[in-house]
């Protein structure tokens, strides 16, 4: 028999999620941000600055977190909050981006992270499953519209 007085809540559903695999690639890089901008607009979401987050973190995943034969994967979840959380994972675990001000030095690479910091609401990177770590960005879309 139930507790009447035990209080109920619904499992957390997000709003709208999409996930694809891609290769860690340039070409899947770039598929990215194209299947990123098309979801975002059957969501009727603004593209930017979102487009530009799915860009660099999928850049990134095919170049620093690639590992032959492995692909990575980008997930897209809007949150019943308003908040958009782009996702991108790939097989580098050991391989996690540390957040810094600015590059060491004048480089033609290294001011991804730095876009993502400055157009995100939020990052940061969570590892796991083993061997996988996943790097996020939040946008709180009601700022965008």
């Amino acid at each position: 028999m139930s507790d009447v007085n035990q209080e109920i809540t619904a499992p957390s559903t997000p709003f709208h999620q999409f996930t694809v695999p891609l290769s860690a690639t340039p070409r899947g890089a770039r598929l990215a941000r194209l299947l990123a901008a098309e979801r975002l607009r059957s969501w009727e979401l603004p593209l930017d600055p979102a487009r530009l987050i799915v860009a660099e973190l999928a850049a990134n995943a095919a170049v620093h977190g690639r590992v032959p034969g492995r692909s990575f994967r980008l997930t897209l979840t809007v949150t019943a909050h308003g908040v958009l959380r782009i996702e991108v994972t790939d097989p580098r675990g050991e391989s996690a981006p540390v957040r810094r001000s600015a590059p060491p030095e004048p480089a033609e690479s290294g001011y991804g992270l730095l876009l993502v910091e400055e157009s995100a609401d939020d990052w940061g990177v969570s590892s796991g499953p083993f061997p996988c770590k996943t790097v996020w960005a939040e946008l709180e879309l009601g700022r965008f519209r």
